[in-house]
């Protein structure tokens, strides 16, 4: 008997045909007698209806809000009448997902009555999605013979209080779902769990970010030592780049921990890029499958690094970026420059994705999502006025409309050369490198280049995905 946590995304669970064959996996799963943890996102579209709704709310339109929730009300009762059966168990679920539409109409109505949405509420709005899901499958699921229960997962992860991107305090997560969750499941419910939400330690609800899901997945998948994490997705698994960017895109049958780590950071969406932090001290099994195939055994991630017929297994972007470059011919030598830079872009509230410097240090850069790229510039020009006024440092320049490209492979730690084929073929093609960096682990080349060159560049580095290692001897 295995334990598996098993994640479906939004599109897995967008309709009712989807959560039919969901439910059928799970049921396959428990027919093989493992036991299953279901963790479930919001029905495609719902989270961005419901945050349409309380940006309704604060703009005073009322039947805005209201339309959303009876719209989201709508879908969630088709689902439920054509995949369960009349009765007391359709009853009770569509009088509990009646009960959560009122509530959201009651927290949008205050949003009204104060005329601005805080993080905090906002997080609570966006929850519904997901709270509304986890009921409707486990409701589908018992009129199937199973015996589920939804849950909020804010009965066991426990967060900080950064509304919006929570973090997860481990020590009391891992208790709780200890404790309370795995002692149903040794008597044999099935539980169906609400993804990409939390709550704080008094009590306020709390979510994990955009795309968090699979972040609650692997927690779930962690603090109860499952045998296997399963991401359950639209895509036959982790592939070699974007098939939108080139249409010769393949599935990779396995990758490492810390190759998915690279890829999901600079902007393979297959996976949240938190997804691996809880798993790698467990050891946990993690696999991306396909909702709508399922006879496809998708992509193994595990923890070692192993061999594979390319040096470069796969190349990823990320667009809608913004280069900052702080430069001055007064900045060599003088400590500190860099790291007060880096706590202002924190104090932004923005993310730093890559990080270039020339080794005169007389100037440095890095990369930010471009929708705050002049909010850092305004918060570094403020940290640094001095250095400015006393023209230590020149300028704090922003480049918009450029893309990060990053090529990853374990294999290319030791291969010599890989560098100089990568950025050969950009030269080849009249492709502009603004910016690189390569990681201590030498397991990615990231590099920024002018967004209008993406898709040439990716087709190009995309042949080294492709390309076949030739052995020395055959070589020779």
């Amino acid at each position: 008997m295995a334990l598996i946590t098993m994640k479906f995304g939004g599109t897995s669970v967008g309709s009712p045909e989807a959560i039919s064959t969901v439910t059928e996996i799970v049921r396959g799963s428990l027919s093989r007698n493992d036991q299953v943890i279901v963790i479930v996102s919001a029905m495609s579209g719902v989270t961005d209806q419901l945050i349409r709704s309380a940006q309704d709310a604060a703009g005073g339109n009322k039947w805005g809000y209201l339309s959303v929730g009876q719209k989201i009300r709508d879908r969630h009762d088709e689902v439920i009448n054509l995949l369960t059966q009349p009765g007391k168990n359709r009853d009770a679920v569509k009088a509990e997902v009646a009960a959560l539409v009122a509530q959201h109409g009651e927290l949008c109505q205050a949003v009204n009555v104060l005329g601005e949405v805080t993080p905090r509420i906002l997080d609570s709005i966006i929850a519904f999605g997901e709270r509304l899901s986890a009921r409707v499958i486990a409701a589908i699921l018992r009129d199937q013979g199973v015996n589920s229960r939804a849950y909020d997962a804010g009965e066991f992860i426990i967060t900080d209080d950064q509304y919006g991107s929570a973090n997860p305090l481990w020590k009391e997560t891992e208790a709780n779902i200890r404790k309370q969750l795995l002692p149903q499941i040794a008597n044999g419910v099935t539980p169906i769990i609400t993804g990409f939400i939390a709550q704080t330690l008094d009590g306020h609800g709390t979510t994990l970010g955009r795309g968090g899901s699979d972040y609650s997945g692997a927690i779930f998948a962690a603090a109860s030592d499952s045998d296997e994490l399963i991401i359950w997705t639209d895509v036959d698994g982790v592939m070699t780049t974007d098939p939108r960017l080139d249409k010769r895109a393949r599935v990779l049958p396995y990758i490492s921990y810390q190759e998915i780590g690279e890829l999901a950071f600079y902007g393979a969406k297959v996976l949240h890029p938190k997804t691996v932090q809880p798993i790698i001290d467990k050891n946990t099994v993690l696999r991306v499958r396909n909702t709508f195939n399922p006879s496809f055994e998708g992509t193994l991630i595990g923890a070692e690094s192993r061999p594979a017929d390319t040096v470069v297994k796969a190349v990823t972007t990320v667009k809608n970026v913004s280069l900052l470059t702080v430069s001055g011919r007064g900045m060599i030598g003088v400590p500190g420059i860099a790291g007060r830079t880096f706590l202002a872009s924190a104090r932004a509230g923005c993310n730093i994705l890559m990080i270039s410097q020339a080794s005169s240090e007389q100037s440095f850069c890095f990369v930010v999502v471009a929708d705050c790229a002049s909010r850092v510039k305004d918060e570094i020009e403020s940290e640094l006025v001095e250095e400015i006024a006393h023209q230590d440092v020149d300028a704090v320049d922003v480049l918009d409309q450029v893309a990060i490209v990053t090529v990853v492979g374990a294999g290319m730690r030791g291969t010599p050369g890989i560098a100089g084929r990568v950025f050969s073929m950009m030269g080849s093609n009249r492709i502009n490198v603004i910016a690189i960096a390569q990681g201590s682990s030498e397991c990615s080349i990231s590099f920024v280049i002018d967004q209008a060159d993406l898709q040439r560049a990716v087709s190009t580095l995309h042949d080294l995905a492709l390309e076949a290692v030739v052995p020395v001897a055959a070589a020779n």
